[in-house]
């Protein structure tokens, strides 16, 4: 006899809500000597983690050489922080970045940080996307698959 198991869904039990705040973009034409500045960008990133209320456990950046040159190149920082994470890369051969700001709880606004640093980095242009990444409630998504 084939034992059934009871599917279990977010909606059941006493599980705590997430509330997860998902903001990213890509920002275009950046002047060069921008992008290559590590210790600027890292500044941008503590300054812009205030802004939005959000929390640096650490901090970790690394500068690469430009594709079969010796010049200074694209810029990678990554915040840990208490909601999540902040990463920031930046191409200064293309003059683009990209930045990705997670973060989870009331008290945090992604938004926020995420203009900061836009303002900061000056693009002539750029697009922003912001995904909703907190768990389902009946109320807001009926739409919950379950793997069983």
């Amino acid at each position: 006899m084939r034992k059934r198991i009871k599917k279990t869904s977010v909606f059941e039990g006493k599980l705590l809500p997430v509330l997860g705040k998902h903001i990213f973009g890509n920002l275009y034409d950046i002047d060069d000597s921008i992008l290559k500045n590590i210790v600027y960008l890292k500044e941008v990133v503590v300054e812009a983690a205030k802004a939005g209320n959000l929390h640096i456990i650490d901090i970790m950046e690394r500068q690469f050489n430009q594709m079969n040159s010796p010049d200074l190149g694209g810029v990678s920082i990554i915040a840990l922080i208490t909601e999540s994470h902040i990463s920031l890369h930046t191409w200064p051969e293309s003059r683009y970045a990209t930045l990705d700001i997670y973060s989870c709880g009331n008290e945090s606004n992604p938004a926020l940080t995420f203009d900061y640093i836009v303002s900061m980095m000056k693009p002539k242009s750029y697009k922003v996307f912001n995904v909703d990444r907190s768990t389902p409630s009946e109320e807001s998504d009926p739409r919950v698959f379950n793997s069983l």
